[in-house]
């Protein structure tokens, strides 16, 4: 993730999140991480977070790799954005607008493969119950 948003880092595209708390919440997994933007760094905190993006791990990754829609996955209630809806919203165009270049290969080849895979398996699961 530092490597990441190095650039925007340095740039100021992360200032609206100075003293700002924003949570990750990874809700198949129950995983949440509340990220804080403290003496230049992002940083992981216990505080309370002022707005949460909520999804499974497959949605997440699927916006992670851009192979779904942010709107659509929001719409179709997939993400949930709850508290602060402006700073969830800030940072989710921000992210938009890092060009998928930015990262590094190796990720880039990672998560694509893991949102298409985790995008089948749910796929074939739901063929299964049906």
């Amino acid at each position: 993730m530092a490597h990441v948003l190095a650039t925007p880092l340095r740039v100021g595209a992360l200032d609206f999140m100075l003293g700002r708390r924003l949570a990750i919440e990874v809700s198949d997994l129950r995983i949440r991480w509340v990220l804080e933007l403290r003496e230049g760094r992002l940083r992981v905190t216990n505080d309370a977070p002022e707005a949460s993006v909520r999804g499974s791990v497959a949605d997440l990754l699927l916006l992670a790799c851009r192979l779904e829609d942010a709107d659509t996955l929001f719409f179709q209630r997939r993400l949930v954005l709850t508290g602060d809806t402006e700073l969830g919203l800030t940072a989710r165009n921000m992210l938009d607008r890092l060009p998928w270049e930015a990262i590094p290969l190796g990720l880039r080849i990672l998560l694509n493969r893991s949102a298409r895979f985790t995008r089948a398996a749910r796929a074939a699961h739901r063929r299964e119950a049906a």
